[in-house]
């Protein structure tokens, strides 16, 4: 994109302070040398001009921890406004873990509705349970899910998957990214899987008591290397 300035939001995270520091030793140590980070209220994201933060940037990084914090400072402001734009223009824009999460534009909060469970466990694939929100929507044609395998969120990216069957469900494993390259195609890098649900050409149904179904739903399960064609469905293996 022409710069190596990066910008890091930290609104994600309990204790911004210390990740914000961090985060910029880490990628100075990479050889980023003009980082910086911000933890913004929404009131000085709303403000007239709070875009100019982004002026040259070429990378923005989201910090990990919860990601309805991220699209509660940043959702539908100049800055998110201006970083849409940057986006297609070619900037950088990524995030771990929550800061993943927040890339699609429908996104899964983290929480239930129907299990009374407070720990988010996701015992069921049912209808109406995953409560789900806007992202940023930098990627439109998925859902982002983190910590996959680890935690084993298979359940509540099925769900997601068969009620939004036109978004490809796409699982990230810890110590793992997926590189949306300027073609479209996703590419795994690091040392886990990424977990991918296609429900698109599968034939959806709900019982009575609101358990989905679905037949022929597409799986795939990842390596490093490997490069997923979301319009196709097919995987190139590495």
């Amino acid at each position: 994109f022409g710069t190596g300035k990066v910008v890091i939001f930290t609104m994600a995270s309990g204790v911004p302070q210390e990740v914000g520091p961090e985060l910029v030793a880490e990628f100075k140590a990479n050889g980023m040398k003009d980082v910086v980070y911000y933890q913004l209220t929404r009131e000085e994201a709303m403000k007239p001009g709070s875009e100019r933060i982004l002026h040259g940037v070429g990378g923005v990084w989201f910090a990990g921890g919860d990601q309805a914090r991220l699209a509660a400072a940043l959702l539908d402001t100049p800055i998110h406004k201006r970083m849409l734009e940057l986006y297609q223009a070619g900037c950088v824009i990524g995030g771990t873990s929550a800061g993943a999460a927040v890339m699609s534009e429908v996104m899964i909060t983290g929480d239930e509705k129907r299990t009374d469970n407070k720990e988010g466990s996701w015992e069921v694939i049912w209808a109406d349970d995953i409560i789900r929100t806007r992202g940023f929507g930098f990627v439109k044609a998925a859902v982002i899910d983190q910590h996959f395998v680890t935690r084993r969120r298979l359940n509540r990216l099925i769900a997601t998957v068969i009620e939004n069957p036109k978004l490809v469900g796409v699982g990230i494993d810890e110590s793992t990214a997926v590189l949306v390259r300027p073609d479209g195609r996703y590419e795994v890098l690091g040392e886990n899987q990424v977990v991918v649900f296609d429900a698109r050409r599968a034939k959806l149904a709900k019982s009575p008591t609101g358990r989905l179904g679905a037949h022929g739903m597409a799986l795939h399960v990842l390596l490093p290397g490997d490069v997923y064609d979301v319009a196709t469905g097919k995987v190139t293996a590495r």
